[in-house]
């Protein structure tokens, strides 16, 4: 797909532009090509466009400078990090642009400052989850989010634009309410909004310069919160409502850079750190009964004493996709690390680049050598997994505090000890704890290669991340027959404690794959479900007005990743005329 806007030659405007952004950051980060900007305006799975360039500045002063010439010329901007999203919103869409598109990397600009003796951070624009894991775990502690994205290069600041949730029972959404942003008003003035909590001054560019050496007087800091190692969303969890626990359009998580989905520019953020837990148990959960796995879940949360650490779901079936498609995931992780995996896949997705320009071949010749030459690795994984695979349907695989682990065992024991309870637990040792959590991480990328590696019989990928009701006892989707009939592969996974589930799915070639995923959708907000839960609304869904209302505040003139939840990509919000 590509944007209608950006063919042909570069209007005069469109080159002024280009000359000053070369003279703010240097001819070598302003990227024009097609070749270039691929990776950049290629969304992970969904969404791909033709930009006017591809900016990496090295300072939030040049983010601040280029932004300025954006509004100057007319330009639309799209402010990127990692551009690991999975519905399309890092990146243009299939829309009717009227206006030139600049995407602003912000990788070069990913310093990190800790504030109130490490139980805050500074994170700049493009600062990863894995490099403040990292930087945090030295002081003994740890991010919000601490399993899955901060494993393949995702940012801090992707993570609270898109309220992400992850697999963290007790902290919920990413989310903070101090930001240092910029937001253009409706006659283009720029305005830079200091939300940090720290007094540094009123001169713009000094106020970027400093946020990025880490330059001001502790005194000048407001303190931290009350340090836990949650939030008070572990109780809001607890309560067994006829509503979803987090989703994107909450509005609990909505507020200036939270939840802002690109609509503003945001060049850091002040985010909470939480008490590392070293001493953690893991148990591994096998039943048949998609209910025993709810009636487990409601045991835990009416328990006395902190709830688990996370609660992860796979079926049977999805750790079997994972452990032949997902098996560069695994291996690489298992006996490299992520910053390894990281490399890999950077590397791959340029020499896809390279090949889909070759004749006689496509764009997916490097997932199909990954696939081959790790499928040669014998990977033995731990047998009492295997054998849990073998004889239930469905698994959980729940970590808990240290100090939780005999309480655990003793509730998970009387739970299966009752006749009307089926299943079998284990506390995992070391690797049966590592191989099982790379496994579940596995799932969410093995539909993807599943359906790189079946294309021509396959139409598309057709995902849902969910949010189901609290309260839903029948929280495991069973399709129609006759939607069913028309997918290849289906693969269900999700953070169960939380009834956020993830669904892949893979259409049969000649499907329809809008039509399909409008249909399963009406079925999941039919029975209560929000849609999307954690990813973001994206160019797949249609963000709902109260949503699109937020947008229109911060971001009046929409300029700022214009078109995203499927609103106008015109404009001062004029709707772009309809398609004939």
């Amino acid at each position: 797909m590509s944007t209608r806007r950006n063919q042909g030659s570069t209007s005069a405007g469109s080159a002024q532009a280009l000359d000053a952004f070369a003279q703010i950051m240097g001819p070598s980060h302003v990227l024009t090509s097609k070749r270039a900007t691929a990776p950049y305006a290629t969304g992970d799975r969904f969404g791909s466009g033709d930009v006017l360039a591809v900016l990496r500045p090295g300072s939030l002063v040049d983010m601040w400078r280029a932004l300025q010439v954006c509004v100057d010329h007319d330009l639309i901007v799209i402010t990127q990090a990692a551009n690991t999203g999975l519905t399309g919103g890092s990146g243009p869409g299939d829309q009717d642009y009227d206006r030139d598109i600049v995407i602003i990397s912000t990788l070069r600009i990913d310093q990190i400052h800790l504030i109130n003796d490490a139980r805050e951070a500074i994170c700049l624009a493009g600062a990863t989850l894995f490099e403040l894991e990292e930087t945090l775990a030295e002081h003994g502690r740890e991010p919000h989010s601490v399993i899955g994205s901060s494993s393949i290069g995702a940012s801090v600041v992707g993570g609270i634009a898109n309220n992400s949730g992850g697999s963290q029972i007790r902290k919920g959404p990413a989310f903070t309410e101090h930001a240092l942003f910029a937001r253009v008003d409706e006659d283009g003035t720029i305005h830079l909004v200091n939300h940090l909590g720290i007094d540094l001054g009123t001169d713009p560019t000094h106020i970027l310069d400093k946020v990025q050496r880490g330059d001001w007087d502790p005194a000048d800091v407001t303190p931290p919160p009350e340090d836990s190692t949650g939030t008070d969303y572990a109780e809001h969890v607890r309560e067994i409502a006829d509503t979803p626990a987090r989703y994107n359009a909450n509005p609990k998580f909505l507020f200036e850079a939270s939840g802002c989905a690109g609509k503003l520019m945001v060049f850091a953020v002040r985010t909470r750190t939480f008490p590392l837990e070293k001493d953690k148990a893991t148990f591994y959960i096998g039943t048949d009964r998609p209910s025993d796995l709810e009636a487990l879940r409601r045991a835990f949360l009416a328990a006395d004493g902190p709830l688990p650490i996370s609660g992860e779901y796979m079926s049977s079936h999805a750790f079997d996709l994972a452990a032949e498609y997902g098996k560069d995931t695994y291996v690489s992780l298992k006996h490299a690390g992520s910053r390894t995996l990281v490399r890999m896949f950077a590397l791959k997705s340029w020499a896809n680049g390279v090949f889909e320009k070759l004749p006689g071949f496509g764009p997916s010749v490097a997932d199909e050598i990954s696939q081959k030459l790790f499928g040669l690795i014998p990977e033995k994984l731990p047998k009492r997994l295997l054998d849990f695979r073998d004889r239930f349907e469905h698994h959980l695989l729940l970590v808990v505090s240290g100090s939780e682990r005999e309480a655990t065992q003793r509730l998970l024991a009387d739970f299966f000890a009752a006749p009307d309870h089926e299943g079998e637990f284990f506390e995992c040792d070391a690797d049966e704890a590592q191989s099982a959590t790379l496994i579940r991480f596995g799932v969410a990328s093995a539909a993807g290669r599943y359906f790189t590696m079946h294309r021509e019989e396959a139409s598309a990928m057709v995902t849902f991340d969910v949010a189901l009701r609290r309260d839903d006892e029948d929280w495991l989707e069973v399709l129609p027959a006759e939607i069913a009939d028309q997918l290849l592969e289906s693969v269900y996974f999700g953070h169960f404690f939380c009834h956020v589930m993830h669904q892949d799915h893979v259409a049969k070639a000649g499907v329809d794959p809008v039509a399909l995923k409008k249909r399963m959708r009406t079925l999941l907000e039919d029975r209560g479900a929000a849609v999307p839960a954690e990813h973001n609304y994206g160019r797949i869904y249609p963000a709902p007005e109260p949503m699109v209302e937020h947008f229109r505040e911060m971001d009046p003139r929409n300029m700022f990743n214009a078109g995203v939840g499927e609103t106008t990509s015109h404009r001062d919000w004029e709707p772009a005329p309809a398609r004939g």
